[in-house]
């Protein structure tokens, strides 16, 4: 059932105590998508950004994303810490065996966003975080009704509390780009996995030919 969970997230907002910021960690896929997510966050937790994603390649793309959300995060914020956690490519080829023909948005893409958000969950829990959650939800291309239903099951599995969250409502994504044009960002042109690069070069590829 899809639920409202940009509610959820105002409803969570409205009963913390700014003066005691809770501890967030913010799972971070790049720094277009950080940018309005850490926005509308920071007044409430005391925020750290979490990188980790393998499933994006080549390893070049996934060091450019990084270094811009190191850089846009140093530019803006003087009190959050950016975390890198390691590239294990291997993993996410794992979870995708079997399901490389699969349709972007389909089931290896929600073994994806299980795979980023455990380790993100599972990290928040043994560092003392009070909650975790991810930007992911931003995007109108991510399946925003999975992702909080896997980030409300890790959370009883890991004894945690998940930031349930749409951050793409109230022109959140608009938003996002406008911030992406103000500090000069880099914005890719594909999700970051190979499958999501091969779709892209196919569609620009059919575009070119009907020229």
């Amino acid at each position: 059932m899809i639920q409202n969970y940009h509610k959820f997230f105002l409803d969570a907002i409205s009963k913390i105590n700014n003066k005691q910021k809770p501890k967030l960690l913010l799972h971070v896929c790049c720094a277009p998508c950080s940018s309005y997510c850490l926005e509308t966050l920071e007044p409430y937790f005391d925020i750290t950004v979490y990188y980790y994603n393998p499933n994006i390649s080549p390893l070049e793309e996934y060091n450019k994303r990084l270094e811009e959300e190191k850089r846009y995060v140093k530019q803006k914020y003087k009190n959050i810490k950016v975390i890198e956690a390691e590239y294990d490519n291997e993993n996410f080829e794992a979870i995708a065996k079997g399901l490389e023909e699969l349709a972007e948005g389909g089931e290896r893409c929600k073994k994806c966003y299980r795979l980023r958000l455990e380790h993100t969950a599972k990290y928040a829990k043994q560092n003392g975080y009070d909650y975790f959650t991810t930007t992911l939800t931003i995007s109108p291309y991510k399946n925003s009704n999975a992702l909080n239903e896997i980030g409300g099951q890790l959370a009883k599995e890991f004894g945690i509390n998940y930031l349930y969250s749409d951050f793409k409502k109230n022109d959140g994504y608009k938003k996002s780009i406008e911030l992406s044009k103000q500090y000069n960002l880099y914005r890719q042109d594909y999700c970051g996995c190979r499958f999501s690069k091969e779709l892209r070069e196919k569609y620009l590829k059919e575009k070119e030919n009907q020229i």
